[in-house]
Order: structure tokens, then C-alpha cells, then sequence
């Protein structure tokens, strides 16, 4: 399935806000902190700052974050080339590291994050 540009901001805006607020709720946090974190970054061209919600997987001190839909979104592309830093929302508390984002054949994205000790 092929997807038209970017997915509007007033659709974006309220899905996440949805998210977060599951996210931080007390019935279904937990579970869901387990599987969904959130990403604080500067954007390379605005230099602003955002947060954006999204699923990851921890392996130690790697973080991997498989991006749904990459034709999509723009967040990941912050960190093509040589990555960028940025923060992330786990259990045990906020972690900073230094995230790649790589493209497979299949044009599947991954944003691996190398967390700081």
C-alpha cells in the first residue's frame, strides 16, 4: 500500500496526545510503558524541541524503535547520516543517547539508539 506525503498535524497532534495520556494513566500505564516510550529531540533544521510517542524494544543498553509508515513521518529523519542525540522516557526514568536511523531493502525504518551510561 502506497501512502500520499506526510500525515496532517491535526490528526497527529491528537492520536499522541491520546497516547500519552493512556500512557501516563493509572489503569493502563504500566503496561503500556512497557512497549511505549517517549522521544524527546531538537529538530536539525528548526532547532526546537519535540516529543513524539513510539514503540521500542530494550536490549541492554540499545534501544530500538521500528518506524511504522516511514514515507509518513519526518521525526526519524533527524537522525539519518551520522544520528543525533536525544532522550527517552523508560521505566527506570529519562535516558539520553545517540540515535541512527538506517533503512533496510525493503525500505523498512529503524531508529537504534545507543543509550549514554
Amino acid at each position: 500500500m502506497r501512502y500520499a506525503g506526510p500525515i496532517p498535524h491535526r490528526v497527529v497532534r491528537p492520536f499522541n496526545q491520546c497516547v500519552l495520556a493512556l500512557r501516563s494513566s493509572p489503569r493502563w500505564g504500566r503496561p503500556l510503558r512497557r512497549h511505549l516510550t517517549v522521544v524527546t529531540y531538537t529538530g536539525r533544521r528548526s532547532g526546537r524541541e519535540f516529543s513524539t510517542p513510539v514503540a521500542y524494544r530494550l536490549s541492554g543498553s540499545t534501544v530500538t524503535v521500528p518506524v511504522a509508515i516511514p514515507e509518513r513521518k519526518k521525526w526519524w529523519r533527524n537522525f539519518t547520516g551520522e544520528g543525533g542525540p536525544l532522550s527517552l522516557e523508560l521505566p527506570e526514568g529519562v535516558r539520553s543517547g545517540h540515535a541512527v536511523a538506517s533503512t533496510d531493502q525493503r525500505g523498512r525504518v529503524t531508529v537504534t539508539v545507543r543509550l549514554d551510561d
